[in-house]
């Protein structure tokens, strides 16, 4: 009897090895050497925020200046008046210039991974009056009339079958005021971009291999549902980097109370 219970073990196991082996063999292969990211298993179960489908993409980026259709310098953010120095400088979009996601030049104090949406939720004072009605999250993320609750929250960006995640940054294209596209069921306004309904820095552009007006899909995401990617290294807004710090502080105040006991 326990000989036959160990050759019924050794099977199982073995099978179990065969199957990880073949699931190994099963995943895609990335192009170019990139990471191809496809959504969390946590986006698997019902997502509490729907895909916005075939929204035209415009590219900007931080620090860039007035002209063509672009009317308003990004040296500063619907959140920050001194966005181009929050970030360490100017986020050079010239492929040339950059290597990694991110300018040659410098390394960046923010996420490089961000975009815009044609939506404010602060007002001159306070917040907007709707605000507390249609930002889903607006009640969990309130810190005070100051604070934005729609800064630094996080997006999945689909193009074809990969996927970027980024963090809203700024408010934009052309309008502050359409929550009810980026929260509710219509579709951008038409404007000087086509219609643009979607900004994305140039991190992002590279990652998706965007052109300068292109087509995605986007849809908001909860943090737990975002993978470690290019998007989670760097930046003193990004999440990843904030919870990697507390951690770290933690670990070094239990290892300080050790050694003084």
């Amino acid at each position: 009897m326990g000989k036959r219970c160990t050759l019924v073990s050794f099977c199982f196991a073995f099978l179990i090895v065969v199957d990880l082996a073949l699931a190994a063999q099963s995943q895609s292969v990335p192009e170019k050497n990139k990471p191809l990211v496809r959504e969390s298993s946590a986006s698997r179960v019902p997502q509490r925020y729907p895909w916005k489908i075939n929204i035209v993409t415009t590219l900007f980026w931080i620090g860039e200046p007035p002209g063509g259709h672009n009317l308003i310098p990004n040296c500063t953010s619907a959140w920050d008046k001194q966005w181009t120095k929050s970030y360490g400088g100017f986020d050079d979009p010239n492929p040339a210039h950059r290597s990694r996601y991110i300018p040659v030049k410098f390394t960046p104090r923010q996420n490089p991974f961000y975009c815009a949406l044609p939506y404010n939720d602060k007002a001159h004072t306070g917040h907007r009056p709707e605000a507390p009605r249609v930002v889903p999250w607006f009640k969990d993320a309130y810190q005070g009339p100051a604070v934005s609750t729609c800064k630094d929250r996080w997006l999945a960006i689909r193009k074809g079958n990969r996927i970027a995640y980024a963090q809203w940054e700024d408010a934009g294209p052309f309008r502050t005021d359409h929550w009810q596209y980026v929260f509710d069921k219509q579709r951008p306004k038409p404007s000087l971009n086509g219609g643009a309904g979607l900004d994305v820095s140039p991190a992002v552009r590279d990652y998706l291999e965007l052109k300068e007006t292109d087509v995605t899909d986007w849809r908001f995401v909860d943090f737990s549902e975002v993978p470690r990617g290019p998007w989670s290294a760097l930046g003193e807004n990004n999440t990843f980097v904030i919870n990697s710090r507390k951690k770290g502080a933690k670990l070094a105040e239990k290892s300080r109370r050790n050694k003084e006991e």
